[in-house]
């Protein structure tokens, strides 16, 4: 790691500022922070208020603002030497206006807020829909494969135009080193939505078939039982990210994925359901044919994630980053759904 800027002739540690510090890549990343002596400071910006000392997060200190604003970002980032960016929407009953105005409007406020005050890396907490659900897409996805927009689903569209106008703005501001991680579901114990496991507007669907441990035939239409699906733990997503803080690896995007691919039965069987089995290519070809349909509802657009399996090779990630997952797939899922957790 590069020593951080100097004051008085001595060398300090880095001063990191945080978008989104309370979410799920919060929860993973902040911890690490607190506890890493390299790390002598931490911004925490925020729209609604917290105590960050309640979390025994002492080297926090929140700011107030919210993306959209982008002298409240320079504020706030005085003084930084790394921007994470982990807000961002993904359900809720906002506007596609509204979610559009922080999702792609805010990030490229944060970044440029990240160059304007000095700042030397810029993480940015993409997605593997950057890549897109795609017919030509190969079985295992590395970094070198384009983000492409995806079809239908409004989520993956604005992940694949975000890394895209992130690297115009990276190479308009080279000194400012930009770090792109690209995540499966994001699963662990206190994972917002962790126990939804099903994507988006699906989650409520999920959370009434697997309310509780039973034994019932999955209609095959919401599972695609052979569906292949990858997970990482959040806490995994965290160490990733404080690589990515301090440098550890050349600037770039980076794919992170726990070890194994698990279907979509795998993780019926973990709720203690009975999938159907079925083919996986007709289930396939249904998923590609409902996400055609003209005048889809948001909530459905999920189905295109169903259309054609996105797993991604993390070779980079493990060789160039450094970084090393604690949690298989597997073993991430089930970390969500033990009792205790939320």
């Amino acid at each position: 790691m590069s020593p951080g800027k100097e004051r008085g002739g001595r060398a300090r540690g880095l001063t990191v500022a945080v978008t989104g510090p309370t979410g799920t890549f919060g929860a993973g990343l902040v911890p690490l922070l607190q506890d890493d002596d390299r790390v002598e400071s931490v911004i925490g910006m925020a729209r609604r208020p917290f105590d960050p000392a309640e979390r025994g997060w002492t080297k926090m200190t929140y700011r107030q603002g919210d993306v959209r604003d982008p002298e409240a970002l320079r504020e706030a980032f005085a003084g930084a030497d790394v921007v994470v960016h982990l807000a961002f929407l993904i359900t809720g009953n906002a506007s596609r206006q509204t979610t559009r105005a922080i999702n792609v409007d805010g990030t490229l406020n944060v970044f440029r807020a990240a160059a304007a005050v000095g700042a030397r890396r810029f993480v940015y907490a993409s997605s593997v829909a950057a890549y897109g659900f795609h017919r030509d897409n190969p079985e295992r996805i590395a970094e070198d494969w384009p983000v492409r927009p995806a079809s239908r689903l409004f989520y993956a569209q604005e992940k694949a135009e975000l890394e895209q106008l992130l690297e115009e703005e990276s190479a308009a501001a080279p000194e400012l080193d930009l770090y792109l991680l690209r995540p499966p579901v994001v699963l662990g114990p206190h994972a917002v939505g962790g126990k939804d496991v099903l994507p988006g507007p699906l989650a409520p669907v999920g959370r009434r078939l697997f309310g509780r441990p039973r034994r019932l035939p999955v209609p095959v239409p919401l599972l695609v039982p052979q569906h292949p699906l990858q997970f990482v733990h959040q806490d995994d997503v965290g160490q990733a990210l404080l690589l990515c803080v301090l440098g550890a690896g050349p600037p770039g995007a980076y794919n992170i994925a726990g070890e194994g691919v698990l279907t979509a039965a795998d993780v019926a069987r973990e709720f203690g359901a009975l999938a159907i089995p079925l083919p996986a290519a007709p289930a396939q070809a249904a998923a590609r044919a409902f996400a055609r349909l003209p005048f889809l509802p948001p909530a459905a657009e999920w189905v295109e994630a169903a259309s054609r399996p996105a797993i991604m090779d993390t070779t980079r990630a493990r060789e160039e980053l450094g970084w090393r997952p604690r949690y298989t797939g597997l073993e991430a899922l089930r970390d969500t759904l033990r009792p205790g957790s939320r």
